[in-house]
């Protein structure tokens, strides 16, 4: 099975029906995807009254990835707000228990740092971290270019499936160091997490203003034989992998739902099971 989706759920107007309220939006998204990246878990752990709310909303076959906690990959900026690893990794867990246990839970995707290269005590922290979390399926999501070095690519690939996780393949700007090549491998035959970021190569080098970072960054609008190759990396995965989750997050200019509905038109995709729309905002816009 091929599932489509969008990094969140509060920002992608496009979605939402005519005079729906703020609180309504997870709702009238899952009429539109069957998946969903939850993100906001990157930031904070959620509380346990978010998440059962989440769970309540969406309907029974729906998926989240739930996007690591900062703290737990190494993106802390400021004063993290346990008192021990420990701490952290127990109320992480206690956080998404629930969508787990409902069902809900496609897998936690844990993405490192640019700066997170190839190394061996970088190896062990991703055991250890494993280790931590190993009642979840995890994904990984390198940022690194140097985990995927010709002389390298090969055992990246094997230590996934060794430790039986979950590769992520990105598309991303090919911009030096701190972004990974278009990989499409999978590394376990039940699930792949493919991620699409775009192709701004000048905003991935150049973010500008850190509080409009993510808006430069991830500004990009998929063409058709863009869509296209994305399509054929996909069919690749699909051959070797039951199930491949594909998220757009291109979303700095309100693109990724549009990309998302094109390339799901572009491979005949339809999902059973979605929330009912109150009306169908993309007919024949595509």
């Amino acid at each position: 099975m091929i599932y489509v989706g969008l990094t969140g759920w509060g920002d992608h107007p496009d979605v939402y029906s005519p005079g729906s309220k703020k609180t309504e939006k997870l709702i009238d998204y899952s009429s539109h995807f069957p998946i969903v990246e939850l993100d906001s878990s990157f930031y904070a752990v959620q509380p346990e009254r978010n998440i059962r709310k989440w769970i309540n909303e969406t309907p029974e076959g729906f998926q989240f990835v739930v996007k690591a906690y900062q703290g737990m990959t190494g993106h802390q900026r400021g004063e993290n707000p346990f008192d021990s690893r420990d701490e952290m990794f127990e109320a992480f867990r206690l956080s998404i228990r629930p969508l787990k246990e409902a069902g809900k839970l496609a897998m936690v995707l844990l993405q490192f740092p640019p700066w997170f290269d190839c190394q061996r005590d970088n190896v062990e922290q991703i055991r250890e971290i494993v280790g931590r979390l190993q009642e979840f399926d995890l994904a990984i999501e390198f940022r690194h270019q140097s985990w995927y070095a010709p002389e390298l690519k090969e055992k990246t690939i094997e230590f996934l499936r060794e430790n039986n996780l979950i590769h992520s393949v990105c598309d991303e700007p090919q911009a030096g160091d701190g972004s990974i090549p278009l990989v499409p491998i999978s590394t376990r035959e039940d699930k792949v997490l493919f991620r699409l970021h775009g192709r701004n190569v000048h905003g991935w080098l150049n973010p500008g203003n850190a509080k409009k970072w993510r808006e430069v960054r991830y500004l990009y609008d998929y063409n058709k034989k863009e869509l296209e190759e994305i399509s054929e990396a996909v069919a690749s995965l699909k051959k070797s992998t039951d199930n491949v989750y594909v998220i757009f997050n291109n979303n700095s200019g309100g693109h990724a739902a549009g990309d998302a509905k094109q390339f799901q038109e572009m491979n005949e995709l339809e999902f059973q099971g979605l929330n009912e729309k109150q009306l169908d905002l993309f007919e024949g816009e595509f």
